[in-house]
């Protein structure tokens, strides 16, 4: 645990740092505009104070403002970014350069330019952000530059000695609380990005939280509606499977009672037959569909060659697509999935089933064709079956609804809705996945994914 701990706080170190980075840049260019503009300003003090140096100390003020405004640029470029705390260093020590120049240029330990000191001093420490260090060597950069202005003015004589040591003094105690109030204010500083960062880290921590319940939630709330649905659904299959058997073994004899009809009467008799058989037909697939969806079975897995399972798909569509829509198939050699054939058949079916719809409800110009691709691929360990259409799309409203039973865009008796739920179900139970990407008014593509088992 201690270990844990140390690596934490060194996380939030390396944070810490970071983000000062970024705040301290700022903070430096806001100090260059500042020092900018106040050093060429003070030749209004050179005017009334010193007016015999105003030209020289004009000139020395301009030559460090323009060096200040080359330290704002620089900061910001990718060289300039990665030396900031040098460069943090250098921005106080050129104003205290030039003003320790004007102390020695004047009368030394007498200037009152070294007030100027003091306002490097107490300036750079409430606009810059200075760790312990940096606040230690810049203070020790004044005070050095001002003792060498003094030293190199001259000798320091007993009727200058008193002031000499009033502006030191002075010089030292500002600097003194400079450097302590910049360690506290760090160090408090620290403490509350330490506490915001492990706040924003509970924070992340509970939304993810509710997410994982959230999502539990709507498990749990889908489970009891299948479960809810089972239990119904096989009753209702039962129910409906009797009459059903009774209403096709009474077609058969009907069918068989034709030959006693008159001749005239036999095409009507059999067109009204063969329409009942299809309305029974859509009876009996509605009931299937509802069974697999309830009831999965759990059959065993067989390795099923992808063109064994396009093949058959395409036949049984074949009197919706042939001569009206153009099919592209493209797989990978010897390409398999490993489930149940006739399962994974019926995937195929309803997925070409609804392109072949969305087909329809598109009117296609510019000499563009209808065309369904239907590619397979191999790739890192999984197999990959898409089939993609030209069609209308699927509005990005319903994309989070498509898989959910009983959702569907169709008129009433054009579908239950329950096509790509069992879609859904069947690849589930294979360990796969499948997605779908869409434009509305261009293209859908559903891709089936499965892993590749030896």
């Amino acid at each position: 645990m201690p270990d844990q701990s140390a690596k934490d706080l060194q996380f939030v170190q390396r944070a810490f740092l970071e983000d000062e980075r970024t705040v301290r840049v700022h903070n430096f260019r806001v100090a260059c505009i500042l020092a900018f503009v106040f050093m060429p300003a003070g030749s209004s003090l050179d005017a009334l104070v010193n007016r015999p140096h105003f030209w020289d100390f004009l000139g020395l003020r301009l030559i460090c403002s323009a060096l200040l405004l080359f330290i704002w640029w620089f900061v910001k470029t990718p060289i300039g970014s990665r030396h900031y705390r040098l460069l943090g260093l250098i921005l106080p020590a050129l104003p205290t350069f030039f003003i320790s120049i004007m102390i020695y240029r004047t009368s030394g330990p007498d200037s009152p330019y070294y007030a100027g000191l003091n306002l490097v001093l107490l300036g750079a420490a409430i606009v810059l952000r200075w760790s312990l260090q940096d606040s230690l060597i810049v203070f020790l950069q004044v005070m050095v530059f001002y003792f060498a202005a003094c030293l190199f003015y001259g000798p320091v004589h007993s009727k200058n000695i008193s002031i000499f040591f009033n502006n030191a003094y002075f010089l030292f105690v500002t600097g003194v609380f400079v450097v302590i109030g910049s360690h506290f204010y760090n160090r408090l500083r620290f403490r509350e990005f330490a506490l915001r960062f492990e706040l924003d880290k509970s924070r992340k921590a509970l939304e993810s939280s509710l997410q994982q319940l959230k999502e539990n939630e709507m498990q749990l709330v889908q489970s009891e509606k299948l479960a809810s649905l089972g239990r119904m659904s096989a009753g209702i299959i039962h129910e409906i499977n009797n009459p059903l058997n009774f209403a096709t073994t009474g077609l058969f004899t009907l069918r068989k009672k034709a030959k006693f009809l008159a001749p005239e009467q036999r095409e009507d008799y059999a067109e009204i037959l063969t329409d009942v058989e299809d309305g029974l037909k859509r009876v009996q697939n509605i009931v299937s569909d509802l069974r697999m969806f309830t009831h999965p079975s759990t059959e065993q897995l067989d390795p099923v060659k992808v063109a064994e399972i396009v093949t058959p798909a395409l036949r049984f569509l074949s009197n919706e697509w042939r001569d009206a829509v153009q099919i592209e198939q493209k797989f990978a050699d010897h390409q398999t999935v490993l489930g149940n054939k006739n399962k994974l058949i019926q995937v195929l079916v309803n997925l070409l089933q609804n392109s072949l719809d969305a087909l329809k409800s598109k009117a296609f110009a510019n000499g563009e064709k209808p065309t369904i691709w239907i590619e397979g691929r191999v790739d890192n360990g999984h197999s990959f079956i898409s089939i993609r259409d030209n069609g209308s799309g699927i509005d990005t409203r319903h994309l989070d609804k498509i898989f959910d039973p009983f959702f569907t865009t169709k008129d009433v008796g054009e579908g239950m809705g329950l096509g790509l739920s069992i879609c859904y179900s069947i690849v589930q139970e294979y360990e796969g996945e499948i997605s779908v990407k869409t434009e509305p008014g261009k293209f859908c593509e559903f891709t089936l994914e499965f892993p590749v088992k030896g």
